[in-house]
């Protein structure tokens, strides 16, 4: 097989994997100071890191670790494993976590919480005791919820994580990093959007006990919508902020993580200012939308003579103020493509550049309609054509 190059377009695009190296700019913007031990910062809609420091640096996660405490949660919900209104006991186990300092729930063995109370209590109150609670509501006991977060974090291939607790408590061998915090926040925000809306609730009252969300950026700016505050002191405060708005390329959303700051205020301000210069110093540009067809291409031995290509999604590109215009689009695909293709079958890249040439991305480029074989005349017919060629 040989790769052909075919120029499309100029305009733009973008998709370095949600959590990997960002484009590669003539001039790229450079971030402020951070003032955190690592940081992130990501565009979700393009799935391009915009700025990081030190993201694959194992770190103690503190309460980030309830984004995969609730993320499992989510998932039993969905799998029908739970219910919003069903009930669920508070073992001792989970009571005793008021001995154990941080934050709590305040529930105790006399009560039988709902599943969506004592998921406020996590999320909105940061709730240690909700953590246990739940964990044991689904998977029996702590123990096995945690091997459940180890699995799912394998799965996604997070090579700098692993849990002890489902709390976030230190212990040792209880660790993470910026950039594997993000990828479990990306997957919340993408699989359980409904869900992700209680991030957003500034305050949760439970047993007449009111608590605010220590995520100050909720009250602080308008487009930050999650998600997700730690602290310890081996952590230090740290904070996932997530914040969407309307562009003319359509909705944006924008991540940040920072780890290791010296104060509540700190990690609010330090996460605002990488939030800020993302909105301000890059913009996001719709290349293509979902299922248009980026090319159409001669098929060999198919019940069709052509096939569509294209990108599996709609296709984005984050580029610093001012480039979207200069940028160019163009196709590497295998030819000659020859049948049966599937739906979803890569067959080769999109890759979009800058007018110099620098590489700003590049995305799967995959076949968007199935190409049965043809019958036995068709096949052979192009059989010999192919051989001719």
């Amino acid at each position: 097989m040989k790769f052909l190059t075919q120029t499309l377009s100029t305009f733009t695009f973008a998709l370095a994997l949600v959590l990997c190296a960002g484009p590669v700019l003539a001039q790229m913007p450079q971030p402020p100071e951070v003032a955190a031990r690592q940081y992130l910062l990501i565009d979700l809609t393009s799935r391009q890191v915009l700025a990081e420091r030190d993201a694959d640096a194992q770190a103690e996660p503190a309460s980030l670790t309830k984004l995969m405490t609730a993320y499992l949660v989510f998932n039993a919900l969905k799998d029908g494993k739970l219910s919003l209104e069903q009930t669920l006991p508070v073992s001792v186990r989970a009571w005793d976590r008021r001995k154990g300092g941080g934050s709590l729930m305040f529930i105790d063995t006399t009560m039988t919480p709902k599943v969506s109370e004592l998921l406020r209590g996590l999320i909105v109150q940061s709730g240690n005791d909700a953590a246990i609670a739940l964990a044991e509501g689904v998977s029996g006991t702590v123990e096995n919820f945690v091997a459940a977060m180890n699995r799912q974090a394998q799965a996604w291939g997070l090579k700098n994580t692993q849990f002890k607790n489902v709390e976030g408590l230190t212990e040792a061998g209880h660790y993470t990093s910026a950039r594997d915090v993000a990828t479990v926040a990306a997957h919340i925000i993408n699989e359980h959007p409904t869900h992700y809306a209680i991030y957003s609730e500034r305050n949760y009252t439970y047993n007449r006990i009111r608590q605010d969300n220590r995520n100050l950026l909720l009250t602080r700016d308008a487009s930050v919508d999650g998600m997700k505050t730690g602290f310890t002191e081996a952590a230090g405060y740290c904070l996932v902020a997530s914040a969407s708005r309307d562009t003319p390329a359509g909705k944006r959303r924008l991540l940040s993580v920072v780890l290791g700051t010296a104060s509540r205020e700190a990690r609010a301000s330090e996460s605002q200012k990488l939030l800020n210069w993302g909105w301000l110093a890059w913009d996001t540009v719709r290349l293509f939308e979902p299922g248009q067809a980026v090319a159409t291409v001669p098929v060999w031995k198919g019940q069709k003579a052509e096939a569509r290509l294209g990108a599996a999604g709609g296709v984005f590109v984050s580029v610093p103020k001012g480039e979207g215009d200069k940028l160019k689009t163009a196709l590497k695909r295998v030819d000659p493509l020859v049948a049966p293709l599937t739906a979803g079958q890569g067959v080769g890249s999109i890759v979009v550049t800058t007018a110099g040439g620098g590489t700003v991305a590049s995305v799967p480029l995959v076949v968007l309609d199935p190409v049965p074989l043809a019958g036995l005349f068709g096949r052979t017919w192009d059989a010999i054509r192919l051989w001719i060629k």
